[in-house]
């Protein structure tokens, strides 16, 4: 075994085409990130389009009537046949509460999403792309605009994966911070953010 160990020595590359590869190696990342931030991009614009559909459809008035509540069940047997998976009645409500909770949802000039909550909170988060659709469908369970604007803060400035928000929103961060007052909500711009006392 070691004999075949040694037959696989490497030699050590020239540094020039070291140095080649190594630059070559940086594109391919930077490609790989660009193309991360563009799906998840896409995604979300995708789902909220999904759920301007959905909100849009209901409040024709009759499709509350013919359909009542299982509009989104009916919804997603008809799409998972016509498109496959990925489109359940959770998903579909999920894409319907994005819509209606952000409804300034937008793509701007550079790519980069905005989400605006309401005007007078003007809750813009400008570096959403740090956001994904997971974060998203956690974020859209909580009901208090405030509490979600904390926790999406967090989110983008802490670096938060899907899992660590879980944990946080489990253990009440937002709701014990908002109720005992140690944090202070000072809106700077559209960028909400925090300053403890």
């Amino acid at each position: 075994m070691s004999k075949e160990i040694d037959s696989y020595k490497v030699e050590l590359p020239d540094p020039d085409l070291s140095s080649l590869a190594d630059k070559i190696v940086q594109v391919i990342e930077e490609g790989k990130q660009a193309l991360v931030i563009s799906i998840n991009q896409t995604i979300k614009n995708t789902y909220w389009k999904i759920g301007q559909y959905i909100v849009e459809f209901e409040q024709q008035g009759g499709a509350r009537a013919k359909y009542g509540s299982s509009l989104l069940s009916n919804l997603a047997k008809l799409l998972r046949a016509k498109v496959g998976r990925g489109y359940s009645h959770p998903n579909l409500n999920n894409m319907r509460k994005f819509y209606l909770l952000y409804p300034n949802f937008q793509i701007s000039d550079n790519s980069a999403p905005i989400i605006q909550t309401s005007e007078k909170s003007a809750s813009t988060c400008q570096t959403s792309d740090k956001l994904t659709w997971s974060h998203i469908c956690e974020l859209v369970t909580i009901d208090d605009q405030l509490e979600r604007d904390f926790y999406e803060k967090e989110c983008i400035s802490e670096g938060w994966t899907v899992d660590e928000l879980h944990r946080q929103k489990e253990d009440a961060r937002g709701h014990r911070c908002l109720r005992t007052g140690s944090w202070h909500h000072i809106w700077h711009g559209f960028k909400p953010f925090c300053l403890k006392v």
